[in-house]
């Protein structure tokens, strides 16, 4: 009799044991599929190709950043240094205009404080010809410098989704190895090799994208502040040489 009580209370505490796990496994299937499908866990199923793409996100952020201060109207033909400038030079006074130019920082009185260096007041046109000229040097460069981060955006445009190609590629390989030690009876086997293709594909395609639109714009904004502040230095040229003999 002993004997059978002692068995049943092993068969019971059997039984509890195994209601208490279920439970408990499905608590931890539960975590490792939020997991699997959390931002983390994607960050992570995507492997190494994942460190320079995020240290090409975190530049393309940077280069919008300075692009879109850099190219900021005010930056470069602001309206009161042209209402400034425009009645000083009328009155064709070179020291007031270059002291108020350096004390300005902008592009048009960059450029212009370095033109009006060639002019000449005993000459008729006061050396319009190399006034222009050396402007229009100078406005150049300052396009150029200005330019080349903006062309930067254009490069992670292309690079980004590039390295998301080379971690598919990646993928893959790894993904065609494992079904060379393991076959195709067990798909599970491929699922963090084909992850790893698509997480990087896609996470290339997302810094690419932005980046290219981001370039365009501040392609056309440069373009315009550019166009404006050659159209604002032409104005105060015409200011200095018909301004009052």
């Amino acid at each position: 009799m002993q004997n059978i009580l002692s068995l049943k209370q092993h068969i019971l505490s059997a039984f509890s044991s195994v209601f208490l796990l279920i439970p408990l496994q499905a608590q931890n299937v539960a975590e490792n599929s939020t997991e699997q499908t959390s931002l983390l866990g994607l960050l992570k199923q995507g492997g190494w190709a994942m460190f320079p793409l995020g240290l090409t996100a975190l530049f393309m952020f940077f280069l919008i950043f300075y692009c879109w201060r850099e190219t900021r109207s005010v930056r470069f033909a602001p309206s009161s240094l042209n209402d400034a400038l425009g009645s000083i030079l009328r009155g064709r006074d070179l020291d007031k205009a270059v002291s108020l130019c350096a004390g300005t920082n902008s592009v048009l009185s960059r450029c212009l404080s370095v033109g009006l260096t060639k002019c000449r007041l005993n000459k008729s046109d006061l050396n319009r010809e190399k006034i222009e000229a050396s402007f229009m040097d100078n406005v150049e460069a300052e396009e150029g410098a200005i330019g080349q981060w903006i062309n930067y955006l254009n490069v992670v445009a292309a690079v980004a989704p590039m390295i998301g190609l080379l971690g598919t590629v990646s993928g893959m390989i790894s993904a065609f190895q494992t079904i060379g030690q393991v076959g195709m009876g067990d798909p599970s086997a491929l699922a963090s090799d084909i992850g790893e293709a698509l997480v990087t594909t896609a996470t290339g395609l997302v810094i690419g994208i932005p980046a290219m639109v981001a370039y365009f714009i501040f392609r056309n904004r440069l373009n315009t502040a550019i166009l404006k502040t050659v159209e604002s230095g032409g104005d105060l040229i015409d200011n200095l040489v018909e301004g009052e003999e």
